[in-house]
């Protein structure tokens, strides 16, 4: 197990674990159902969702079950027709008889001409005759269920592939949360980014505490959800979601976490459940990546190493530091409560500025590389100019 200090590595650091994870770190929700009345039934009634949601393996099965068994029903129907109208006793040679179903003195042949009316293939073999109204009735009535069952599969299957469900794969947070001082207040903070170049709209981020708890009454609540504010009443919930941003929650007096220090973080036992949403552009279809922190994922006193280097004509955005996080030593080891009644002094604006300093290192190399480049192409103008002189 990794020491308290050894952080800023980009790895989830864990201490100890009480409850089992509400919602994991892929978003993934750790729920089963057991004993539900009429499950089958229910599932069924919503044939559409339950077809969408399956696995590919099992789409596919019922994909080729459903058109394999509606045409051996329709050719068993046309053997059936053609055996009480006698078709299976006269030779193809046969003209003085007039068949339902021309060609069709079999099973096999009935299965066939099921085929091709369904699919519309039409090989020119084999054709209904006006001497059995029931077989044209057949004819249509196949054309129909076939027309049904395609709108129906190809439907299943086009909103299956069309899920924003996979977008969230593209949506990162932060292995770890962090809690430090910001604009002198103390807050607990997360990074979420899009990987895509491709913008989610409306994106928006909540947060909920989950935690079991004792109401007054003496009822158990193994998984009780407190909202905590990200924002929403400013505005800064919502996400212009271009580049890697740190969602910040001000742990007040209305925060679940006001009154908890750096040892209780140590101690407690809750869940942070993060949800963010948005409109997938391409597709304007909402999608939802969920991810969560337990305390020995939440590091107190530390901040995110800074990403977003300004260069002359862009920004550049460095992945390697997403995850990665600095120790503040000056961050209070006391709650905000404690904070707020003892009124304890914050850190000025020039106490650590390990960030701005990151900054400015970057952009001073970058004007070193471009004055070098320039020197470079100075010399090399000179030699050239020298050598065509010398000719």
């Amino acid at each position: 197990m990794p020491a308290v200090g050894s952080f800023g590595n980009g790895k989830i650091h864990t201490r100890r674990k009480y409850h089992s994870r509400f919602v994991s770190k892929a978003g993934q929700c750790n729920i089963h159902f057991t004993n539900m009345d009429e499950k089958s039934q229910r599932y069924i009634s919503d044939i559409f969702t339950t077809c969408v949601d399956i696995r590919w393996r099992y789409m596919f099965l019922l994909f080729s079950l459903v058109f394999v068994v509606s045409w051996l029903m329709f050719g068993l129907g046309f053997w059936v027709i053609g055996l009480l109208h006698g078709d299976m006793d006269h030779p193809r040679g046969d003209d003085s008889f007039v068949p339902c179903v021309m060609q069709v003195n079999t099973f096999v042949a009935a299965f066939l001409f099921s085929i091709e009316t369904q699919t519309t293939i039409g090989y020119g073999a084999r054709c209904v005759t006006e001497e059995c109204p029931a077989a044209v009735f057949m004819v249509v009535f196949q054309s129909i269920m076939g027309c049904i069952i395609d709108a129906f599969m190809i439907g299943a299957i086009m909103a299956k592939m069309a899920r924003p469900k996979k977008r969230a794969e593209t949506l990162l947070f932060s292995h770890n949360a962090v809690i430090a001082m910001r604009d002198g207040k103390l807050c607990f903070m997360f990074r979420v980014a899009n990987l895509r170049k491709s913008h989610i709209v409306e994106a928006h981020v909540r947060a909920q505490l989950v935690k079991p708890r004792y109401t007054e009454e003496g009822e158990y609540i193994p998984l009780d959800q407190i909202d905590m504010n990200v924002g929403y009443d400013n505005g800064t919930d919502r996400l212009f979601l271009v580049a890697p941003l740190t969602v910040i929650h001000e742990i007040d007096e209305e925060s679940p976490l006001f009154g908890i220090s750096k040892q209780d973080l140590e101690t407690s036992d809750f869940e942070i459940v993060i949800i963010l949403e948005g409109l997938v552009e391409a597709t304007a279809m909402t999608t939802q990546a969920r991810s969560s922190y337990l305390p020995s994922e939440i590091l107190w006193g530390h901040r995110f190493e800074p990403l977003i280097f300004e260069e002359k004509s862009q920004y550049r955005i460095d992945y390697a530091y997403f995850h990665k996080t600095f120790e503040v030593p000056s961050t209070p080891r006391c709650s905000a409560k404690d904070m707020e009644e003892r009124k304890f002094p914050t850190s000025g604006a020039n106490s650590f500025c390990y960030e701005n300093e990151l900054a400015f290192i970057s952009r001073d190399e970058d004007e070193e590389g471009d004055v070098e480049k320039e020197e470079d192409k100075k010399s090399s103008s000179q030699v050239s100019s020298r050598r065509e002189s010398e000719i």
